[in-house]
Formats: structure tokens, sequence, C-alpha cells
């Protein structure tokens, strides 16, 4: 542990692509030799080590490479073996290693510091994880045989022949990753790891959708696959772009239809094969990892990646159930707004099952439901520059789930851009079934999802250059889905929720967050089974009951991780209030933002002690201001 800081200062280091360890540990690169930098500071010397740190990290995940907009081993994907991960985990001990004998610590200017911290935390959570890094359910709900159809389709375009040979390159390569995937699922399955048997479930769904139709089966009538209309369409534009002829483009869907229905087919068949099996062997009742081996102290270490807080389950569901409290007292006083005649728990019913509050399961009802997501999108748009200096440069898109992983009820959820803006962040919607998805919820997702929720962070984030790049894609769970709620309060302070229903959403939203901290505790430390989450939920939210049940599924898939909204969003809340009380009149919203913002998604901790010096510096400047005590 570090001792600069608390251990309550965890960080986490998320790369997008599963897997992100190459076939072998690059080489520490040295600090440059001082003829280059004879004229830096520590803090420059070690920003320009840092980045060129951040570039062998990379090398070990081609993906991330390419949903960074970078074309660098282009034909490659991920090495996803245990082998990896410890190659992975030397490498960075060797790099920490390495920073701490080259660098002066107590030289670097307060930036610097902030990224030799991170740096190591880095280390830390890799250290942390170590022992549960086959712990984690991998052929679920979104597992890899989702996700790596998806990553083509959504991270891998094609400009030019070559890309369309990288391409192939990586159609070649999903039946290695998935048989190494497969691999781990067996010795998980062999060590007493076995996920809930809805997850088998799910994930004979996907693999089914993602195997129907043309080049997987022999009849050319059935309706093209989600990767053969993506790879058709990739070529057909370079053939538009006279970038490729025709002969060539045949013979490039030749190539492809040949791997995607004889290996890409034959190692989904087999993962198809082992999860049919081995879903006999599942708990006949969803259990939560205090099932596993060594279960307690996997869910604690779990909690403290996800919040970045040392906070225990029983400290987190304590939380929850006065939160719970709370705000549905303040939905008693909306609720009466409506003119509703009946108990709370009666008006919960009323907008969850009444026609009024869902558009059509057809098509048209799925436009209609994207205009108005945008409309109001377009509405905060708008106000932003009243609230922050800093502003997002990516454009931002609504769209549909892709149909091959798409779930009835499942979460809406945001994509990253490129950094350089040449691909846009997208909000994603499942909607396959529109009885899930209420209309007074959409005001309220929609600027969890885009702005000012994550859209704006990640993006600000990502265009920041005053920091080593490392940073610039440096994710905490807590940091970030704690700013997505955080962004929802503070949209009602900008103008939004006027209609009583929708502030009703906006509430609702927020106590399906707090309803979080009683249910992933529950189930993963208190033993709640499946039935018992979902009815504190129902009882306790108006959420329709379909996207209900699919929550209580996703808590049991991802221990820990529906913690870190709530959590975080309080701990924004905290660090404003702290703020407003002792800057009084010289509180600036737009300036405490961007010191929020401007150091991308740093833990808890670290984010209230950079408020602090914020502090600190206004009252230097401005003491007339000071109306409480530091």
């Amino acid at each position: 542990m570090i001792a600069r800081l608390s251990s309550a200062f965890i960080v986490t280091i998320l790369l997008v692509a599963c897997g992100d360890v190459p076939s072998g540990p690059p080489e520490v690169i040295s600090v440059p030799a001082p003829v280059q930098t004879a004229e830096l500071t520590e803090t420059d010397r070690l920003n320009v080590w840092l980045d060129e740190q951040y570039e062998q990290q990379l090398d070990f995940s081609p993906q991330t490479r390419s949903v960074l907009g970078d074309k660098t081993d282009y034909d490659q994907l991920n090495d996803v073996t245990l082998v990896a991960q410890q190659q992975r985990l030397d490498w960075r001990r060797q790099s920490v290693a390495a920073m701490r004998s080259e660098f002066d610590y107590q030289a670097l200017n307060d930036d610097g510091k902030l990224s030799f911290d991170m740096w190591e935390y880095a280390l830390e959570q890799a250290e942390a994880a170590y022992p549960y890094r086959n712990y984690g359910y991998i052929f679920g709900r979104g597992g890899p045989h989702a996700s790596l159809p998806s990553f083509m389709i959504s991270f891998h375009s094609v400009d030019d022949e070559s890309d369309l040979e990288a391409y192939l390159s990586r159609l070649e390569q999903i039946d290695r990753v998935l048989n190494d995937l497969l691999n781990l699922s067996k010795e998980q399955a062999d060590a007493g790891i076995r996920q809930p048997r809805f997850n088998y479930e799910f994930a004979l769904e996907e693999i089914n959708r993602v195997t129907t139709g043309v080049p997987f089966n022999s009849n050319d009538s059935s309706p093209n696959s989600p990767i053969w209309t993506d790879f058709q369409g990739k070529v057909d534009q370079l053939v538009k772009m006279a970038r490729l002829d025709e002969q060539a483009a045949q013979t490039y869907l030749q190539r492809a239809r040949v791997i995607l229905s004889g290996e890409v087919l034959a190692a989904y068949q087999e993962v198809r094969a082992w999860l049919e099996d081995d879903m006999a062997f599942a708990a006949d009742q969803a259990q939560g990892v205090w099932a596993l081996p060594d279960g307690e102290n996997y869910y604690n270490q779990r909690l403290s990646r996800m919040t970045t807080l040392d906070l225990t389950a029983d400290d987190i569901h304590s939380i929850g159930l006065a939160e719970v409290d709370r705000l549905l007292l303040e939905m008693e006083s909306v609720k009466q707004q409506t003119d509703f005649e009946g108990t709370l728990q009666e008006f919960f019913v009323f907008v969850r099952e009444d026609e009024q509050f869902y558009y059509p399961n057809t098509d048209e009802g799925r436009q209609e439901y994207l205009k108005v997501n945008n409309e109001y999108l377009n509405f905060i748009f708008d106000r932003l520059p009243d609230y922050f200096g800093r502003l997002p440069k990516a454009p931002l898109v609504v769209k549909r789930v892709e149909s091959f992983r798409e779930q009835p009820g499942a979460a809406q959820h945001y994509r990253q851009g490129a950094p350089d803006g040449s691909r846009p962040g997208v909000f994603y919607s499942h909607m396959s079934d529109m009885s899930t998805l209420a209309k007074w919820q959409i005001e309220d997702i929609a600027y969890h999802e885009g702005n000012p929720g994550h859209h704006m962070q990640i993006s600000i984030q990502q265009e920041l250059t005053d920091v080593p790049r490392f940073r610039t894609q440096y994710r905490t769970t807590a940091y970030t889905e704690g700013w997505g709620l955080y962004s929802e309060w503070l949209a009602k302070e900008m103008g939004g929720f006027q209609d009583p229903y929708s502030d009703f959403g906006r509430l609702a939203g927020e106590i399906w967050r707090a309803v979080r901290l009683v249910v992933d505790t529950g189930i993963h430390a208190k033993r709640w089974s499946e039935a018992q989450a979902v009815q504190y939920f129902l009882d306790n939210s108006p959420i329709p009951e379909g996207a209900v049940r699919s929550e209580v599924k996703r808590y049991f898939s991802n221990p820990g991780q529906a913690t870190a909204y709530k959590i975080g969003m309080l701990n924004f809340q905290q660090a404003r209030t702290r703020a407003e009380n002792v800057l009084g009149q010289s509180f600036d919203v737009r300036a405490f933002h961007d010191v929020i913002l401007g150091s991308g998604a740093v833990p808890m901790p670290i984010m209230h002690a950079r408020v602090e010096s914020w502090i600190k510096e206004q009252l230097v400047a401005s003491p007339a201001g000071q109306e409480g005590v530091l």
C-alpha cells in the first residue's frame, strides 16, 4: 500500500476491449537521455515517460488501440489467457519500480504527483484483483460471444483494402479467443465458480442470434447475420469510393464467408455445447458471490474497486436504506403535484402499468422514443455554457442496440467516441420491448447517458491535452457513474424536469441507484434470493417490472458494480456542498465543474483533495468571500 495516501484511493485503468494483454511483456523504456530533457522540469520528464509507458501498455491490447482510433496492430485481437494476465502484471511491476527509481516525487508539481500516484494505484488495483483473476463470469449476458462481433461492427472501420485484410485476420482469430476463454470457463467450473443459470441462458440466446443467418447456414434465403451485414457494408463502401474493384470485392466476400461458416461457427458451436452441458451443474436458485470460494473477500475487493473507498458491505447497505427512505418522501411530494389519489405504492403501480406511459412496441413507437430523447438532449445542450467552462467537442448520437446483443429491459448505456472526434459517442437503448421504457424515465436517462452525463464527462476527459495520455483514458466506476447520476440531479437545476411525471422519473432514477446499494449488498453479502431482491426493488421503485428483473440479474452477474453510482453521486454532492458553504457568494459553479472534470476520472478521495485545494486558492484570491471555516 502506498504510504502517501489512504488505502481508500483505489484506482482502475479500464481498457474497453476484453483481455488487454499481448504475447509477451515489452521492455520498460528508460527516462529519455538528459540531452533531450535538460530543460524540462521533473514533471515534464515524468509526463514524457508516462506517455511512452502508456504506448507500451497499449501493446497489450490491440483492441483498445482500435477503440481509440489507432490502427497499430489492426489485424490482431487480444490475448486473453492467464499467462498473458501474469505478463501484464509483471510489466506493471517493472514499470512502477522504474518510475520510483528514476523520478524524485518531491520535485514534482501537484499534477505530476497526481499522475505518479495514479500510475502506482493502477498496480495496486491489479495486485488486489490478481487472486480473483478468473472469477469474473465469462460467457454470460454480453460476454465475448456478443462483444467480439460488436467490437468488429463498432470499432473496426474500413478505409482502404489493408483494413479489409486486417478485418479478415481478426475474424480468423475469433476461434482462438473463444477457445482460450472457454478453457478459462472450464477451469472456473472445476474450481466451483459457476454463474447463475440465467446467465447460461442469456449466452445461449445471444450465440443463437449471432450465428443465425447467412453465412452461418447454407440457406441463402435466410437473413444476413449481423457480422456478415457489417462486412458486406464495409466492402460495398470501398467499392463506392473506388478504392476496391468488383472482382476484388467478391474475393474478400468469399474469404469472409469461408472463415465465418467454418472456424468461427465451429468455435461458437463448441462454446454452445459446453454451456448446454455445464448449465446442468448451476445452482437451481441464483446465488451471490458469497457462495464462491473465498467469496466474502472477493466481494470486498469488488466493493473497494468500484467505490474507490473503504466502505464495508454493511456500510453501503445502511447508506442505501437511508437514501431509499429519504427519496420516498420526496417522491410522495412530487406525486401530489400530479393530483393522483392514492398511496405512493398505488402510484408506482399506476405509472408502471398504465399504457399512456409507454410507446407502442412498433417501429413507429421506437422512432418516437428516439426523437424525444434527442429533443431533451438538444434542450440541455443549449444550457451547458451556464454551468460549465469546459465543453465537449465530440458529437453524440442516440441509437438502438444491435439486435444480436439486445435484451428486453436491459440497461441503456453509453459507448465512448474516438478521442479525435472521428467516431461519435453513442447512447444505446435496448428497444426490443417498449413496455420496459417508460416515458417518464426518458428525460432522466438522456441526461445521464448524454449531456451533462457520460458523453460530456468522457469526451472532455479524452480531449484533455495537459495531462499524460493514460489519464485521458483512465476510468474509475464511482467517478464515471457517480458523475452520470450527479448530472441527473444537476439537470433539474439547469431547468429540466418541468413536467411532474418527468421529475418523478428523476427521483425514480435516483431511488433506483439507492435501491442498488441495498440489493447488491443484500445479494452478495446478506444472501438474498433473486425473488427477495426483485420484491424489494418493486416495493421501493416505480421501475417497470421487466426492467427490474433484468437489473437484478445484472447485479448477480457483476458484483459490486451497481454500488458505484450512488456512492459516487453522494461524494460529488458532498464536495459541492463543502465548496458552497466555504466560499459563499464567491462560489462559481462553472469553475467548480471544471475542477471536477479537468483531471479525468480520479478516485473519490483524490477528487475531494482537488476540490479542497481549489477552495483554498479561491479564498486566497477572494478572502472576503469566505463564509465558512476550512
